[in-house]
């Protein structure tokens, strides 16, 4: 079996996320449109391990996939034929054949969000599929404030849709909030994020930026006490920025 590595980017406004199973499958998914274009190109129906699960309609600069072919293809083939017969709104970035051993997913070490703002009076209309407008500029400081508390090794069970991963503990490197102009940005990197995890994150600071919670709110519902819940951000100003793996 040969182990191809791909850098994917996407669009992701009209998918139903990178992969949807179970009661909600879905074949309206970057996973299957992929699958579907090797099949095509290969003869061969193969299992596609991504290093991060984008949902309905959460886009990615960086994905990182893995599959592997009985055949062995050169990757610029591949890379080529993928971007001849793949939707406009799907790219591959970059193919290599990497060792037998390396998993897009169990292999990754840490996992880059950022969440787009428009801050402006008037939204920006060539930037509206891509950014939340805030209509009035948060208070970036009292954002800055709730971040730190979600810093470090936390459960985040309370800020998550799943109810059957076997562990809800989360360490989140760092959270960094930009401004520059009308424009601005949440960055969250962590180990790993649960399902919903960064929307429901961008969600609280963005109520914490609007006055409608205090930055200690993010600590109390990390400590389990009983907090209202934000609402998670909407998904089409979610990004997945980057994943890193450590240097073989």
């Amino acid at each position: 079996m040969y182990n191809y590595k791909l850098l994917l980017q996407y669009d992701g406004g009209r998918y139903d996320g990178w992969q949807r199973m179970g009661k909600d499958e879905s074949l309206n998914t970057v996973e299957y449109k992929i699958s579907e274009v090797i099949r095509k190109m290969t003869g061969e129906t193969v299992q596609i391990f991504c290093g991060c699960r984008t949902e309905k309609g959460v886009h990615a600069r960086q994905q990182t996939i893995n599959f592997k072919l009985e055949e062995r293809k050169k990757p610029y083939e591949i890379r080529n034929y993928l971007n001849r017969y793949l939707p406009r709104d799907i790219a591959v970035l970059d193919a290599c054949e990497v060792g037998e051993r390396f998993h897009s997913q169990l292999n990754a070490k840490q996992k880059v969000y950022v969440y787009q703002l428009d801050t402006g009076d008037v939204a920006d209309v060539f930037e509206r599929r891509y950014r939340y407008h805030t209509f009035e500029k948060p208070d970036f400081e009292a954002m800055r404030k709730a971040a730190r508390y979600f810093e470090g090794s936390h459960d985040f069970k309370a800020f998550t849709t799943a109810r059957k991963s076997k562990s809800t503990v989360r360490n989140i490197s760092g959270i960094e909030i930009e401004s520059v102009g009308d424009k601005a940005q949440i960055r969250i990197a962590a180990d790993d994020f649960l399902h919903n995890m960064a929307r429901f994150m961008a969600g609280m600071l963005l109520d914490v930026g609007n006055g409608l919670k205090k930055p200690e709110a993010v600590r109390d519902i990390l400590e389990g006490k009983p907090v209202q819940m934000s609402l998670p951000a909407e998904s089409y100003a979610l990004f997945l920025e980057k994943i890193v793996y450590q240097e073989a």
